[in-house]
């Protein structure tokens, strides 16, 4: 279990699992194919099988005797293959790239994943902190990333610019801006291929921090998204500003519809050792921006002591689906929705002491399932106290408690 102030445990690996028959895949057993994600999904794959390491060689063959390197290795996958990477730091300077067009498809996706039970550190301390410095980059189609820590990168750790991608255990942290964020790939890139249809799941992404303070959240979809893109049992937590930003501003538009669920964001706005700063906007989930309408979907997430709000509209006047999330101790309002005609069912709002009341707009639906902070704490409310702590079950599922009793909002 993390408590609430504890940064991740060393693993969160449960590791995909494959038969080789010399370099070739036969099958690769790995979470959230086809199967909801937590139940194990069995797919063909007919790419070739690389391994990498720490001390891999450019040239070497890329087996586990002889081990490749990352950059290698992305080079000679083909379509529905996989590379693995065995446990330890490697240290990079420069951008590592999936690039656009080397894709897997919708049957066989490549796999870049942690070697089974080992944890590889991608990371990047050697960069400076600038936009172009980013960690690790996906900007083809149809991957499944894997059981991979990212971090000290110069910007984003993870940025993914393409679609029908699975990240799943991954770990985001001491980025130079945002953990984890889906965005276009390039300025030109038009609408129509903005990222779409990707799953985030069973991740956690920790004490990101921009050196102004207002832009490292711990996970993004804002700006330049397309549709179909899911956030599921993630954590997000110490990040300098956000935990999840889904701003969008008038220069690009609306962006897709997202689904955050069954997720939570904790203590962002304050890193772990305490730094915050005056910049940051730091909420919980920040759900839009610049009075553009967009429709996302917020169910059975817990938002608990935050700086600012829980849960906030972000001057998102649309119709979103906001159900079943509970919010808890958050340093101004529990649930900030100052207008819009948001759809708002079986949410709880608690506080251990007094604080500013949730504010819900006029224009909202809203119905006596709801149990906002008014002033004094609903009977579901004695579920939500003593320590929050969470972990991720074996299968991938987020398991939150107050008080070493698990909650489900």
């Amino acid at each position: 279990m993390h408590s609430k102030a504890a940064v991740a445990s060393a693993s969160l690996l449960a590791g995909a699992l494959i038969t080789l028959s010399g370099n070739t895949a036969q099958a690769v057993s790995v979470h959230g194919h086809t199967a909801p994600v937590g139940a194990a999904a069995t797919a063909t794959a007919s790419g070739t099988v690389l391994y990498v390491a720490p001390d891999g060689k450019d040239s070497a063959a890329g087996t586990q005797s002889a081990p490749t390197t990352l950059t290698s290795a992305i080079s000679r996958t083909t379509p529905g293959g996989a590379i693995y990477m065995r446990g330890g730091t490697y240290k990079y300077a420069s951008t590592i790239t999936i690039p656009a067009g080397d894709n897997g498809t919708s049957g066989a996706r490549s796999v870049l994943s942690a070697y089974p039970g080992e944890k590889p550190v991608l990371d990047f301390s050697a960069q400076s902190e600038n936009s172009s410095n980013r960690g690790l980059q996906l900007m083809a189609d149809y991957w499944h990333l894997y059981g991979l820590t990212v971090q000290h990168a110069g910007d984003n750790g993870i940025y993914v610019g393409g679609s029908n991608n699975i990240i799943e255990r991954a770990v985001t942290a001491y980025n130079r801006d945002t953990g984890l964020q889906l965005g276009r790939i390039a300025s030109g890139t038009p609408q129509s291929k903005w990222p779409s249809n990707n799953l985030i799941v069973s991740s956690e992404s920790h004490d990101n921090k921009d050196s102004t303070g207002e832009n490292a959240d711990g996970f993004a979809a804002k700006l330049t998204t397309g549709t179909g893109n899911v956030f599921r049992y993630d954590v997000s937590h110490n990040n300098i500003d956000d935990g999840w930003d889904l701003y969008t501003k008038t220069d690009t538009g609306p962006i897709g519809p997202v689904t955050i669920e069954y997720s939570l964001a904790y203590d962002n706005g304050t890193l772990t050792d305490g730094t915050q700063n005056k910049n940051g906007d730091r909420n919980g989930y920040k759900l839009g921006g610049s009075d553009i309408k967009v429709n996302h979907i917020v169910r059975h997430n817990v938002a608990y002591h935050n700086g600012h709000h829980g849960f906030t509209y972000n001057s998102n006047p649309g119709t979103m689906a906001i159900s079943n999330n509970a919010s808890v101790n958050n340093g101004v309002r529990n649930f900030a929705f100052d207008e819009g005609t948001s759809v708002f069912r079986n949410n709880t709002s608690c506080r251990t002491s007094s604080g500013t009341n949730d504010k819900i707009s006029t224009g909202a639906d809203t119905d006596a399932s709801n149990q906002f902070w008014l002033g004094s704490n609903g009977a579901r409310c004695s579920s939500y106290t003593g320590a929050l702590d969470w972990s991720l079950a074996s299968d991938g599922h987020l398991v939150v408690s107050f008080g070493g009793k698990a909650v489900t909002p």
